[in-house]
């Protein structure tokens, strides 16, 4: 029973969050100096994904990696902001939503310590 409620209220937090989302994707490739840095972060992130793809299929990691052109890389970080995003709203809410059980868990067990 809790489960549909649960994928119900996941998905609709993921489409509200959606259009924030783009919309730091589109901010992110406007301002130079965050460009620079997403441009990095996005570098940084083709070299170990790359890495680990060549030590997932035992090949030489040894080798240069090409480092994507600017355009590719300014959209794979927005990506990659962009789901970030959407997972830490997610993890915030499923957090808020956990709260209320630990606290009655709380006191339900201060008040069976007390009782005994």
């Amino acid at each position: 029973m809790i489960l549909p409620v649960v994928k119900l209220g996941t998905l609709a937090l993921k489409t509200a969050c959606k259009p924030i989302a783009s919309r730091l994707k589109k901010e992110a490739g406007l301002h130079p100096r965050f460009r620079q840095f997403i441009i990095n972060i996005a570098q940084a992130n083709h070299r170990f994904t790359t890495n680990m793809q060549r030590r997932i299929y035992g090949r030489a990691t040894d080798v240069a990696i090409r480092p994507l052109d600017e355009e590719k890389a300014v959209q794979a970080a927005a990506d990659l902001l962009g789901e970030l995003f959407v997972f830490t709203e997610l993890l915030l809410f499923l957090r808020y939503k956990e709260a209320p059980d630990l606290k009655q868990e709380k006191r339900s067990s201060a008040n069976k310590n007390w009782r005994q």
